[in-house]
């Protein structure tokens, strides 16, 4: 499989002019940011015939992350990033509007790294976006309210990466913005290991698998 394997398939999704929603999945450091910023950079310039500019755009799940005063209420602080530390419904809802194509213009939340907290309305979506790119661990997950989502969805692409590559990026993310190497260690293979072990059982649900050397290929910074 190539990238411009990829890019095809991505762009036959809105062939008709119609909006449809892509999904990409995987365990954490795996590469979904890398993998649907790659695909938004390298499609943006080129959309299909009769499709308008603008033709594409970025949802992260991130924005639906419970703020940190919500996980801390919740006794969850320490498992911040499993499936209950998410408004799914939120999410779905969100995508459900998006994919009704009625309004001119849908504001989705974004997420800051830096503070660790999702910020409402940073995502413009105009009515003009044919191809909305969507990514975040729990997208074919079906427990805690997370079934809601993959029915939004036209297709779900599940990106792989070998372990040792992936908890590399993951600890040098943490340590990226703020943690000590010490506690993204320990993060990275603690918390965000039982995650992603979860999300590697719905790995078989998945449209498409992207492969690992595919990943490496792309370099980049980790989702």
């Amino acid at each position: 499989m190539t990238f411009d394997q990829l890019m095809d398939r991505a762009r036959s999704l809105v062939a008709e002019g119609t909006r449809a929603l892509l999904g990409i999945t995987g365990p954490p450091g795996a590469g979904k940011t890398t993998l649907a910023e790659h695909l938004i950079q390298t499609l943006a310039p080129a959309p299909p015939p009769l499709i308008p500019e603008q033709w594409i755009a970025h949802v992260p799940m991130d924005g639906f992350h419970l703020a940190n005063k919500e996980l801390a209420r919740l006794g969850r602080c320490d498992r911040k990033g499993a499936p209950d530390t998410f408004d799914p419904a939120g999410y779905a809802a969100l995508l459900r509007r998006l994919h009704e194509d009625i309004d001119d213009i849908v504001y989705a939340p974004g997420f800051e790294r830096t503070l660790e907290q999702p910020i409402a309305g940073t995502i413009p979506v105009p009515r003009s976006a044919r191809l909305i790119i969507t990514e975040g661990n729990y997208l074919l997950f079906h427990d805690h309210g997370w079934d809601r989502v993959r029915p939004q969805l036209n297709e779900v692409w599940y990106v792989d990466l070998d372990t040792e590559e992936r908890v590399r990026r993951l600890i040098a993310r943490h340590v990226r913005f703020g943690k000590e190497p010490t506690a993204a260690a320990a993060w990275a293979s603690g918390t965000d290991e039982c995650n992603a072990v979860l999300i590697n059982s719905t790995r078989s649900h998945a449209d498409l698998i992207v492969p690992a050397n595919l990943m490496r290929s792309l370099g980049a910074p980790p989702d």
